[in-house]
């Protein structure tokens, strides 16, 4: 789950890691109010939506004077950023800048711990210095039975600072990090850019954070700003239903039992040369109606060409699914084919009531796959 930047900045200041005055706005008229209440002349004016680049979409922008906070708020305002439209901006100080870095702590699988990421290049470009010289990315990683002591926290600053005054101020900011991030259930909390400014003083002037989701019955307050998107809400939705899905946007719609088999099956048809639209795991139920429930998630993808349905019978009975599907297309009208492979327990129950349909079946997992990939192109 992710969250807006202002909302991640609140975190951090009841956490005491400093950042730089800031008022929310949904109206350009609004962003002028808030520039006279901030007393600052000059103001950075912030498209707040849930996705990184909007400096470099033109989401990020400096206003000195209360018509050119109007006017550049009203440009942001209604702003579409890798789909996501701005509804608000936030209104923030200016800051004096005299150098920028680059601090996270993230869960690391590798590791199997949270790690501590820090950079001297912080700022827009991050993933291409990430990409282009690692060397100069640090990483810590954190022992959760000792978390991040003061030796620690004052190691990591000096990789970052030279100056002992800015080091003595990183070394709290790191140590709250990690108290936000582990009290939290947080999965990543960023400051970038964390600066240093011509005055001397640390701020964190934009943030980040995502956070567990199979932790957020224990974060009411985190859980109230879910804003979830069309995608997300489809795997709320699939979730209330007993599904686990997830989008993916291929052309194949994948409806599998068991998550083992989802994953060799969208890997089969990688392999074929096809594309998956979502992973789909129905789980072991032999309710026709959940089926009937599946199939109407599927068709619902616009860019769903083909319906690819693999059954592998333990628990869930092949005729079930059989009569699910024969039952869910007498709800549903649609002109996308639907390629079928059901083996285990009465299969050939379900190949029979199957047998005079418009399905198209098959004996294994590799003939499903090619036919759907045939049928997708």
């Amino acid at each position: 789950m992710k969250i807006h930047e202002y909302q991640a900045k609140e975190f951090f200041t009841q956490y005491g890691i400093p950042t730089a005055d800031g008022i929310v706005c949904r109206n350009a008229m609004a962003c002028a109010d808030a520039y006279k209440e901030l007393h600052s002349p000059k103001v950075v004016i912030k498209a707040q939506v849930l996705t990184g680049g909007r400096g470099k979409a033109g989401g990020v922008k400096l206003a000195s004077g209360e018509d050119q906070v109007v006017e550049v708020a009203s440009s942001i305002l209604g702003m579409d950023i890798k789909g996501y439209k701005v509804d608000r901006v936030m209104v923030a100080k200016a800051v004096n800048i005299e150098s920028e870095y680059y601090i996270s702590l993230v869960v690391d699988r590798n590791t199997k711990s949270v790690v501590l990421i820090m950079s001297k290049e912080g700022g827009m470009d991050i993933e291409e210095v990430a990409a282009k010289t690692p060397e100069k990315i640090f990483r810590i990683p954190i022992d959760p039975f000792t978390g991040i002591p003061n030796f620690l926290a004052a190691r990591a600053a000096r990789l970052l600072f030279d100056n002992e005054s800015i080091v003595k101020q990183a070394i709290p900011v790191i140590q709250k990090m990690y108290k936000l991030f582990t009290e939290k259930d947080a999965s990543l909390v960023e400051i970038n850019p964390m600066v240093v400014t011509k005055e001397g003083t640390l701020l964190a002037i934009d943030g980040k954070m995502n956070f567990d989701d199979n932790a957020l019955y224990r974060q009411p307050l985190v859980e109230s700003l879910f804003e979830p998107n069309a995608e997300e809400k489809t795997e709320q939705m699939a979730k209330s239903k007993g599904f686990s899905f997830v989008h993916l946007g291929g052309k194949i719609g994948c409806m599998v039992n068991g998550a083992g088999l989802a994953m060799s099956t969208m890997d089969t048809i990688k392999l074929y040369g096809g594309r998956p639209a979502n992973f789909l795991d129905i789980g072991g139920s032999s309710n026709p109606n959940k089926v009937i429930e599946a199939m109407k998630l599927l068709l619902a993808d616009t860019n769903v060409k083909v319906v690819l349905i693999n059954i592998f019978g333990g628990i869930t009975r092949c005729d079930d699914v059989a009569r699910g599907l024969l039952e869910a297309f007498k709800e549903i009208e649609t002109n996308i084919p639907v390629v079928i492979r059901l083996t285990g327990t009465n299969h050939k129950e379900g190949l029979d009531l199957l047998k005079d349909s418009a399905f198209h079946s098959a004996s294994t997992m590799g003939q499903a796959v090619q036919k759907a990939v045939e049928l997708s192109k």
